[in-house]
């Protein structure tokens, strides 16, 4: 692997369920490590682990045993507070099924991590972050008069607007059509290439995981293979945005920069 700064190290997990006298071991002695800056799909299939991964990474469960570094926190070690105050600060989440309050605005479901995180102009920031992905003309639109695709714009900026160190997206073009998935993986592949936001998908779709620069294939709770995308497929010329460097660019690379600057 291109040799870059660790931003999540994972060394010697493993994570057991007890269900009475049985037990469920969804991963076994795991290690990787994920340098920033770094696009990178985890796949596998149904039963190997990815998703007891993925809630790992995003401090929504912790290790059995091991150990877990974000940003060279040992995040296996903190309480319940603690770790809701990483996944406010640190983590964006996109999920397949956009999970928007549906009476709330486009603005008002973006506003939720800053209200959370108690940020002074998270009016601002919010409508910063809906015009990064092209929706300034939807602030004020419930979910259900958007379509999917603006859903999950409306989800990325939510997962944006408190500058995470990291975004984990699940199945992020699942419920999307083929248009819709691919201006959705276009914001990503931006996000990613011109503003160095680390990225990792858990996926099942090999065409979303062709289109980042790294798969960790699981098998049994176990790394199967590491490889890197040689040539990453590029998602389609975006047509949300009219210029994307003066829209899309500047004001989410100021939205950033605020935010890092605020911590």
């Amino acid at each position: 692997m291109t040799e870059r700064a660790s931003l999540i190290q994972i060394q010697d997990i493993t994570k057991v369920y007890r269900m009475g006298d049985i037990e469920v071991h969804a991963l076994r002695g795991m290690s990787l490590q994920v340098g920033k800056g770094e696009l990178v799909s985890i796949m596998g299939p149904s039963g190997s682990g990815k998703t007891t991964l993925m809630n790992i990474i995003g401090c929504l469960d912790q290790p059995t045993a091991g150990a877990y570094f974000l940003g060279g926190t040992d995040v296996a070690r903190l309480d319940d507070d603690q770790l809701a105050e990483i996944r406010n600060r640190q983590i964006g989440f996109v999920f397949q099924n956009f999970n928007l309050l549906a009476r709330t605005t486009a603005l008002e479901n973006v506003e939720l991590p800053l209200i959370y995180a108690g940020t002074s102009d998270r009016r601002q920031r919010a409508a910063a972050a809906l015009k990064a992905v092209g929706l300034e003309d939807r602030l004020h639109h419930r979910p259900n008069e958007l379509s999917g695709g603006q859903q999950q714009r409306v989800a990325i900026a939510r997962a944006l607007v408190n500058s995470p160190s990291i975004i984990l997206a699940d199945e992020p073009t699942g419920n999307l059509d083929s248009r819709a998935g691919a201006e959705i993986m276009a914001i990503f592949q931006e996000l990613n290439q011109e503003l160095g936001v680390t990225i990792v998908f858990v996926t099942h779709e090999p065409d979303i995981a062709a289109h980042t620069r790294r798969i960790i294939h699981l098998r049994d709770g176990r790394i199967a293979a590491d490889e890197e995308v040689a040539n990453p497929r590029q998602a389609g010329e975006h047509v949300y945005v009219g210029d994307r460097q003066t829209v899309f660019g500047k004001s989410l690379q100021e939205l950033l920069t605020k935010g890092n600057n605020a911590r």
